[in-house]
C-alpha cells in the first residue's frame, strides 16, 4: 500500500539560473572563429536576414554516415524472409535503391540544414518538407557535450548536443562535425553561455583525424582527478547477476536444443533475444566506460569516457544536486563502489540514460571515492559519515535489514542510507533542498514512525526512512531551517 504525504513543509525553490556575463567590448557576435581546415564553407544568410555571423552547414560527409545508419535500417526491414521469396539478386537490388534514396534525402537534409550564433541565441535551421528554425538562449545552456560514434571515429568527425535547462531532450544534436571544430564551437557556444571554461592546450584536442583511422584518447582538459582502470572495470561487470546467470542461461539453451525435436523460428528468436538483452547490459556499460577520466576545470568537472562512442561532458559544479554511493552485493568483497550525480538542468526524461551525465566513478575504491566527493562537495568525507540507524521496532518492517537504513545531519550536507543487498548511500547539500515532507503509511502509524523526504530539483533527492514519528518531525524543522539559512547565505 503506497503511502500518503502528512503536511508538507516546502522550501523556497531555487530561482532561475542567472544569465552570463555580457560579451566584452569589441567582441561581436559576428566574431567567430575561423572554420578548420577541411571544413564547410560557410553558408550565406539569406536577403534581410544579415544578423549574426553567415550560416554555416555541416560537414559534408554528413550525408555519408546518415546514409550509413540508414543502410543498416533498411537491411533489418527487409529481413531474410524477404532475401529467401525474391533471391539474393534482387534483395541486393532492392537494398541498393532504398540505400540510394535515403542517401540523396540525407544529401538534400544537409543542404538545408545550417546553424549560426546570433548575439547569445544559436538558431539551427532544418528540415527537408517542413522547413524549421530553433533558436535556443545560451544563458539556459548548460552543457555541450562533445560524441563520436564508431562511423564519426572513423570519419575523424564527431556530434555536438546541447543540454538546455528545462529541455525535454537534448536538443539540437549537430551531427556532423569535424574533431577540432566542434571542440572550438563547443567552446565558444559555453564561453557565450557564460560559463567561463579553460580552452584546451595545444594537443589536447585532437586536429582532424585522416579517414579511417582512429586517434588515441586526447588528454583530458583540466586539473586529472582519476582514471579508472579497464581490467576493473571489466572485473566488475562480471562480478554482477547477469554475468553469473549467464552460464545457466547457455546451459537451458543447449538443453532444449538437444531434447526438443524442433524448433520455430519464433521460439529461437525469443530465446536469443531474452539472452541478449541479459547479456548486452553488462557489456553496454563497459563499452560506455572504457577509459573513463575524470578532471577538475575550475567550476566544472569534465569527463571523458567511451570505446565505441567516445563522450566528452562537462558537469557544472554549481547545478550538482545528490550524490549517490552504491556498494553492490558482489562489489563489497573488493571494498568496491560506484559514484553517480544527479544534475539540475539536465533531461531526467532522456531514454537513452547514456545522454544523462551522472557517470562520476565506474568502478573503484572508497579512498578514491572519498578524494572525488571532496572534490564535487568540499569539506564532505565520505568515509567520516557516520548514520544513526531507525528504532529498533522498525525490526518489524526490516527483520534482517534494519542495520541497512540510516541517516544522518552534517555541517553541509543530510545523508541517508538504504539497500539490504545493494547498499546506497545519498548525500545532499542543504542549499539544493526545494522541499521537505514528512510520510507516514497505515504501517507506519501504527508502529509509530515516519519516513521524511528531502526533494531537490533533480528529482529523486534523499529520504530517512521510518524514523521515530517525533524524531521524523524535528528532522524535517532542522532540514527546512538550514536549507533556507544556506540558500540566504552569501
Amino acid at each position: 500500500m503506497s503511502d500518503g504525504p502528512v503536511e508538507p513543509s516546502t522550501v523556497p525553490p531555487t530561482g532561475p539560473t542567472p544569465p552570463g556575463p555580457a560579451l566584452p567590448a569589441g567582441t561581436a557576435a559576428t566574431d567567430a572563429a575561423p572554420p578548420g581546415p577541411g571544413a564547410p564553407a560557410p553558408w550565406p544568410a539569406p536577403p534581410g536576414g544579415g544578423e549574426g555571423e553567415p550560416r554555416q552547414r555541416l560537414h559534408p560527409l554528413s550525408p555519408v554516415l546518415h546514409g550509413a545508419k540508414s543502410l543498416v535500417v533498411v537491411i533489418a526491414g527487409l529481413s531474410w524472409s524477404t532475401l529467401s521469396r525474391v533471391g539474393f539478386g534482387w534483395f541486393a537490388a532492392m537494398v541498393a535503391v532504398l540505400a540510394l534514396g535515403a542517401t540523396v534525402l540525407s544529401v538534400i537534409s544537409w543542404y538545408n540544414t545550417g546553424y549560426h550564433v546570433v548575439g547569445r541565441e544559436l538558431r539551427v535551421y532544418e528540415g527537408l518538407l517542413w522547413r524549421r528554425t530553433r533558436a535556443i538562449p545560451l544563458e539556459r545552456l548548460q552543457a555541450v557535450e562533445v560524441v563520436r560514434p564508431l562511423l564519426a571515429q572513423l570519419t575523424g568527425l564527431a556530434e555536438l548536443r546541447l543540454e538546455v535547462v528545462g529541455g525535454g531532450k537534448t536538443e539540437a544534436p549537430l551531427a556532423y562535425l569535424g574533431v577540432a571544430d566542434a571542440a572550438v564551437l563547443r567552446e565558444r557556444l559555453l564561453a557565450l553561455a557564460g560559463r567561463v571554461v579553460q580552452l584546451p592546450a595545444p594537443g589536447e584536442v585532437a586536429a582532424p583525424v585522416a579517414p579511417g583511422t582512429t586517434a588515441p584518447p586526447a588528454a583530458v582538459p583540466g586539473r586529472p582527478l582519476h582514471a579508472v582502470r579497464n581490467q576493473n572495470l571489466l572485473i566488475s561487470q562480471l562480478l554482477t547477476p547477469q554475468a553469473f546467470l549467464l552460464p545457466f542461461g547457455v546451459a537451458f539453451v543447449v538443453v532444449q536444443f538437444l531434447t526438443a525435436g524442433s524448433w520455430s523460428f519464433v521460439a529461437v528468436a525469443s530465446t536469443l533475444t531474452a539472452m541478449a538483452g541479459v547479456l548486452l547490459q553488462p557489456i553496454r556499460r563497459v563499452l560506455d566506460d572504457w577509459n573513463f577520466r575524470l578532471a577538475r576545470d575550475g567550476g566544472t568537472l569534465r569527463v571523458h569516457n567511451g570505446l565505441l562512442e567516445t563522450r566528452a561532458q562537462t558537469v557544472p559544479l554549481d547545478r550538482v544536486q545528490t550524490v549517490r554511493a552504491t556498494w553492490p552485493l558482489l562489489w563489497r568483497m573488493k571494498g568496491w563502489l560506484r559514484l553517480r550525480l544527479e544534475v539540475a538542468g539536465y533531461s531526467v526524461a532522456e531514454a537513452d540514460d547514456r545522454n544523462r551525465p551522472d557517470r562520476l566513478l565506474p568502478v573503484g575504491d572508497l579512498p578514491t571515492a572519498t578524494m572525488i566527493v571532496a572534490e564535487v562537495l568540499p569539506g564532505v568525507r565520505l568515509d567520516a559519515l557516520t548514520l544513526s540507524p531507525p528504532p529498533r521496532r522498525t525490526r518489524w518492517l526490516h527483520p534482517l535489514g534494519r542495520a541497512a537504513f540510516g541517516a544522518g545531519l552534517f555541517e553541509q550536507v543530510f545523508a541517508t542510507r538504504s539497500g539490504r543487498l545493494t547498499r546506497q548511500l545519498v548525500i545532499v547539500p542543504y542549499a539544493r533542498i526545494q522541499s521537505v515532507r514528512v510520510v507516514q503509511g497505515p504501517i507506519q502509524r501504527r508502529l509509530g514512525l515516519a519516513s521524511v523526504h528531502a526533494d531537490t530539483a533533480g528529482g529523486s533527492g534523499a529520504t530517512a526512512q521510518d524514523r521515530d514519528v517525533t524524531e521524523a518531525w524535528a528532522l524535517a524543522a532542522d532540514l527546512t531551517t538550514r536549507a533556507h539559512r544556506a540558500r540566504t547565505q552569501p
